[in-house]
């Protein structure tokens, strides 16, 4: 019996409140797509993901191409979740390629199966319920002195706990920040900061934050992207975890860092590694080999991905390092669900306080947001 009548494909353009900025770009509205999965009953499934050139070579034409190319095959080939699992197993190489088209297109699958069966994502995928609390990470752009320090206060106004720091490549501003962090109390332990692939060697790197390295625990990306071995030598000169994203989009890349794991973190983000089950599948892995992971987020994720990486935050819980995300309309002029996830005090999402995340999430459909291809 078919399963999938339609798939529909837009891009979903939503304004910024305020700007973001860091070494690879500047944004003030997403950049997204959106799929929406339809079934013979007029039952529609939703998907989101954010291809971002600078982290999987994807963009907006480049995924459109993607879906043009299996519509027709995914219509009549998936008919269950046992289908899609095999379907994306045997297009493993193709994905690779095209992470953040095929994530959208296997939310809106999934999200389709979960309302089909009026169950959570996790009830469909066997997982256990969600629960308790999830802690998120204030993350502060590549920004002013001045700028930089009253959007830390707002941060500490609300109660956050853990910082991610983007670094701008000026050693005198960045120096200020750390200042500013440490004399509002804020310990090394609970900072993280984001180079952005700012270095090509090992050298310079060590010799920009060899003066601030007693101000943060791990460091994203700072030399550029699969330089493993130029990272490998930073973290031993500075005695500091690196973090993998853009060099980390596939599970094949756990062999990269096999020789030691206890230096990396990875940085999971479920549109870049191509979806909620392959982010899965790394979050098994890292689990079973005790691999530290921040659970991340694209700069102008909806709740529907924020929605998607609570089920990886939950399964990583005993590797969890760190959770970003979540930011809803506090960045967003508007969001795409009823009810959106936002974290509240200190930083933290209670699934207690949200009932209705244990369902299938009551979508508004983002019209005045859609744009055709």
């Amino acid at each position: 019996m078919q399963l999938l009548k339609e798939l529909r494909i837009w891009k979903l353009r939503i304004p910024f409140r305020v700007s973001f900025r860091h070494a690879s770009a500047t944004r003030t509205s997403t950049e997204s797509i959106w799929v929406e999965a339809v079934d013979s009953d007029g039952l529609v499934g939703y998907g989101e993901s954010c291809p971002r050139s600078y982290v999987t070579g994807e963009n907006l034409n480049s995924c459109m191409s993607f879906f043009a190319k299996h519509r027709v095959g995914l219509c009549s080939q998936v008919r269950c979740l046992e289908d899609l699992r095999e379907w994306t197993a045997n297009h493993r190489s193709e994905i690779d390629q095209s992470p953040a088209a095929w994530c959208a297109i296997e939310l809106a699958v999934l999200d389709l199966l979960a309302r089909r069966m009026s169950s959570s994502l996790e009830e469909l995928l066997g997982l256990p319920k969600l629960d308790g609390t999830f802690c998120y990470t204030a993350v502060i752009g590549d920004q002013s002195e001045s700028a930089f320090a009253k959007q830390l206060k707002r941060y500490r106004e609300v109660g956050f706990e853990q910082f991610k720091v983007k670094l701008s490549g000026k050693p005198a501003q960045d120096a200020a920040k750390f200042g500013i962090l440490s004399s509002d109390g804020i310990l090394a332990k609970d900072v993280r900061v984001d180079a952005n692939n700012l270095w090509k060697s090992p050298r310079d790197a060590t010799s920009y934050l060899s003066p601030m390295a007693e101000s943060f625990f791990a460091i994203e990306e700072p030399l550029v992207a699969g330089d493993f071995q130029g990272m490998r030598e930073l973290a031993e000169t500075l005695g500091k975890l690196v973090i993998l994203d853009e060099s980390f989009c596939r599970a094949d890349q756990f062999a990269q860092i096999k020789s030691d794991y206890h230096r990396w973190l990875i940085n999971l983000r479920v549109s870049k590694m191509g979806g909620l089950l392959r982010s899965l599948e790394v979050a098994q892995f890292a689990c079973e080999n005790n691999i530290g992971l921040v659970i991340g987020a694209q700069v102008g994720e909806t709740s529907l991905l924020t929605r998607a990486a609570l089920t990886v935050a939950q399964v990583a819980r005993p590797v969890l390092k760190g959770q970003e995300g979540a930011f809803g309309k506090l960045l967003l002029e508007a969001d795409v669900i009823e009810s959106p996830l936002t974290f509240g005090a200190r930083g933290r999402l209670s699934v207690l306080s949200n009932p209705a995340i244990q369902s299938p999430v009551e979508v508004v459909r983002p019209k005045a947001f859609l744009e055709q291809f």
